[in-house]
């Protein structure tokens, strides 16, 4: 039995996301349907993380066993020849038989993007949000340094089935900072791992905080544990992009995914 890694992109726009739902398309439905084709048996497929539907991924992590020694090279040609144009895997490798993309990741890098021109192209508008109105982007970029640290980001989470397990929330976000690119607005953010909705309602109050809503102050008052503000507002999916996960033994690189020695 082999263990293979693979690091995948994704348009997430026709998907419910990444985790397996019965009766909707879902990028770990698709891979595990072709893996299934190619191995003659289910195959399970873990990923680094769960992407909500919409989300997009630039380069996503996930690990299967396989016993068909098809050359790994070979074996990514087939998965991409069979699976949606949308999703493709843009490398294949073995992996030590202990790799797990979840709990073996020590950073991840999300951004998400803001289109602020008044006319959003129709090739863009599935990948942006697009916002033309007045923002205070110096405040919202003052605001955005407020995450990084390690926090409480209870305000910031949408209610997920592991809250019954009393299950900490407390994060560790090593960089957190906007800038203009052109016509986009780009929050990008980098932590040791992220909470269910948690960028998109990072992205909605700093909106907030750009229409002047909300302040720098009241951004770290929802950081604050047991503040019980209710998380919100979030920001739509489409904006939305993992660019990478990193692993130990290997530089971090934004929009590349690591290797792992």
């Amino acid at each position: 039995m082999r263990r293979i890694r693979i690091a995948i992109a994704y348009d997430g726009t026709d998907f419910h996301g990444w985790q397996v739902q019965p009766g909707l398309p879902t990028i770990q439905g698709e891979l595990e349907r072709v893996l299934a084709e190619i191995a003659g048996r289910a195959v399970a497929v873990h990923g680094s993380g769960r992407t909500d539907a919409g989300v997009h991924a630039l380069a996503q992590v996930a690990a299967f066993d396989l016993e068909n020694r098809i050359p790994v090279d070979n074996l990514r040609r087939a998965m991409n020849r069979l699976l949606p144009r949308s999703i493709r895997v843009l490398s294949t490798e073995e992996a030590a038989r202990d790799f797990h993309p979840r709990f073996d990741a020590r950073a991840k890098t999300y951004e998400y993007r803001i289109w602020r021109e008044e006319i959003c192209p129709p090739f863009d508008r599935l990948y942006v949000l697009h916002h033309p109105y007045p923002l205070d982007e110096g405040a919202m970029t003052d605001a955005a340094r407020v995450f990084e640290g390690e926090h409480d980001f209870t305000a910031f989470a949408a209610t997920d089935e592991s809250d019954e397990e009393g299950r900490s929330k407390v994060r560790t976000v090593y960089s957190s900072s906007l800038r203009r690119d052109g016509p986009r607005l780009i929050f990008a953010v980098r932590g040791s791992g992220f909470l269910k909705h948690m960028v998109r309602n990072m992205v909605g109050v700093l909106r907030e905080v750009g229409k002047g809503n909300l302040t720098r102050d009241d951004v770290c008052r929802r950081l604050e544990t047991g503040c019980g503000i209710p998380p919100g507002p979030s920001a739509p999916a489409r904006g939305l992009f993992l660019m990478g996960v990193e692993y130990q033994g290997a530089s971090a690189t934004v929009g590349v995914v690591t290797s792992r020695k």
